[in-house]
């Protein structure tokens, strides 16, 4: 049996994702809150007792200048990934809700590992084209991610498992004074502008486009108590921070940020250690550290990030890419071919104004200059 969840059915709906091994802090309606240009629709499949037995929610995003949306679902469906009778529903509602808001297509990224051939195979079956992402963060979520299994252990054994670099790391940003804190209701007030301060300079220094302050904001709002801004201080001053959310059984970090200055008291570790933490407290199984480069080669730009994250000893994990199922082929054709050129104009206007404004660091560069600031 197929619904769509309602304002009676929202908090089973809700808890049915925090409970479930799959569920997601994207399929929340939480989430959906904090998308201003999209609409948040989510349904749900229930057994013959009439629980829950699977669910799927969908952002819904009008085409400009044209009667089409596109719907995506982030990190869904979260069900039991080879019950091909849930799958087979939560598609059916899909194509319902398709008819309902004239979409062209609807594209997933589950949390299903590549490995799960089992699962890939029943979504062709259903209709889904299967679309292995990049390696380079080319899909809406990064397919390849770092996971820490904190299921069952103790902070101690934890630490003891960290590479020995990055054990000394953490204590160094200690022992030179850095001071991290969970920010309250009135020091995310306090504090939410340098955060967005330094995440601009985080982008220009590392050539990514950044979100605005009122953004966050509003994350940290609809999230509520699930969120955290935590800030790493040194000598009164905010050097940098991150944004987690707990959801479920995970405890996953968001953004992070971090100023040109003071990089080499090393804060970014004491940050990742206090959010790992929030995770052992919250009893969760999983730490996510989420994405990194699936390009494994010291040539890699984004080489750096991977060995940072590495050093905390989580699996690297590769998921299963996209899924599309398309209902307007020609439609989804010429709007696919529209929206790339939008964003390929978009991202070489923001890397023209960054090089302007500041040179951007080569990461190898920089992961030397800090392992020399370290070494003295």
């Amino acid at each position: 049996m197929i619904e769509t969840v309602t304002t009676a059915t929202l908090a089973e709906y809700e808890g049915f994702i925090k409970g479930h091994p799959k569920g997601h802090f994207l399929q929340s309606s939480k989430w959906g809150r904090l998308k201003d240009s999209w609409k948040w629709e989510a349904i749900v499949s229930r057994d013959g007792e009439g629980k829950i037995r699977g669910s799927l929610a969908v952002l819904i995003r009008k085409v400009p200048a044209a009667p089409y949306t596109l719907m995506y679902a982030g990190r869904g469906p979260v069900c039991d990934s080879h019950d091909k009778e849930t799958l087979a529903e939560l598609t059916q509602g899909a194509k319902e809700l398709a008819k309902k808001y004239h979409a062209y297509s609807l594209m997933m990224d589950p949390d299903i590992k590549s490995e799960d051939k089992e699962f890939i195979s029943i979504m062709k079956e259903l209709g889904y084209k299967h679309r292995e992402s990049g390696k380079n963060f080319e899909g809406v979520q990064p397919n390849y991610v770092f996971r820490l299994d904190v299921a069952g252990k103790s902070l101690d054994e934890l630490m003891a498992a960290f590479h020995q670099k990055t054990r000394y790391n953490i204590r160094l940003a200690g022992r030179k004074g850095v001071e991290v804190i969970c920010c309250n209701e009135e020091q995310v007030k306090e504090m939410l502008p340098h955060f967005a301060r330094i995440m601009e300079e985080t982008g220009q220094r590392d050539g990514f486009i950044t979100r605005p302050q009122s953004y966050f904001e509003k994350l940290l709002r609809e999230m509520g108590e699930d969120a955290r801004l935590y800030m790493a201080i040194y000598n009164d001053k905010p050097v940098a921070g991150t944004l987690a959310i707990h959801f479920g059984n995970k405890v996953w970090y968001l953004y992070g940020a971090s100023s040109n200055q003071y990089r080499n008291v090393m804060p970014n570790y004491l940050l990742q250690w206090n959010m790992i933490q929030w995770a052992v407290e919250e009893g969760c199984d999983i730490y996510d550290f989420r994405g990194v480069s699936g390009d494994l080669t010291p040539e890699n730009p984004l080489y750096g990030l991977y060995l940072f994250k590495k050093g905390f000893s989580g699996e690297l994990v590769e998921f299963c890419g996209e899924l599309e199922y398309i209902y307007k082929p020609v439609v989804n054709l010429a709007v696919g071919a529209g929206m790339k050129m939008v964003r390929t104009l978009r991202h070489a206007a923001y890397v023209r104004k960054t090089k302007k404004d500041k040179p951007q660091e080569n990461a190898k560069e920089t992961e030397k200059q800090e392992e020399k600031q370290e070494n003295k």
